[in-house]
């Protein structure tokens, strides 16, 4: 594995470490990071075994970063967001909204780094991952509601973060769809000619 590879797991673990001092709210912080923690050493191993590109682990960890910034404030009450709330009116935080369009937006690359391998055909690859990111966003949802009502149905808005919107979950789910869409519309072309050894 490359050096810069390992440069780039490094400050993720320094902003994981960081995040963890002081979160708003540490249980909610814990079940944030339950996924992030099995699925760290498994990037790894996914790094090793199809070679990704650095562009493409470098997406997938600031999709990791931004998560970590949410857990530590909460998606709810994402500080940062505030002054974009006030400037124009919204009536709730979109900071979990932002995060789960890059969630479409930053995964497609390095999913389709690995699954071009696995199916050996770039373009059924291309529309796999589309399908693929849309599958996993639906299922995020339901599995965070899971978590929430077997483990801490105390943290029901914190860590759900809907904001008294009725469907958060669903435009959630919207909003990681567009951003893989994205993809799809402005980068078809590379996607489908796209050769790992030019990256």
């Amino acid at each position: 594995m490359a050096r810069r590879h390992w440069i780039l797991y490094a400050i993720f673990v320094i902003i994981w470490v960081v995040a963890a001092i002081d979160p708003k709210y540490p249980q909610d912080w814990l079940l944030e990071n339950v996924l992030v923690i099995i699925f760290f050493p498994l990037v790894i191993w996914l790094d090793k075994r199809y070679r990704l590109s650095t562009s493409a682990l470098g997406l997938l960890l600031l999709f990791g970063a931004l998560h970590e910034l949410g857990a530590h404030y909460t998606y709810a009450e994402m500080p940062f967001f505030d002054f974009i709330t006030q400037l124009f009116h919204f009536s709730r935080n979109h900071y979990d909204r932002v995060v789960h369009f890059l969630f479409g937006l930053l995964l497609f690359r390095p999913l389709f780094e690995i699954f071009r391998q696995i199916i050996g055909d770039n373009k059924i690859a291309l529309w796999f991952v589309f399908l693929l990111i849309t599958s996993i966003s639906t299922f995020y949802e339901l599995l965070e509601w899971a978590a929430t009502m077997i483990f801490h149905p105390d943290l029901g808005m914190a860590f759900l973060g809907t904001q008294d919107d009725v469907w958060d979950a669903h435009k959630d789910t919207l909003a990681a769809v567009c951003g893989g869409a994205i993809n799809l519309i402005l980068f078809y072309r590379y996607y489908l000619h796209f050769d790992k050894e030019r990256t």
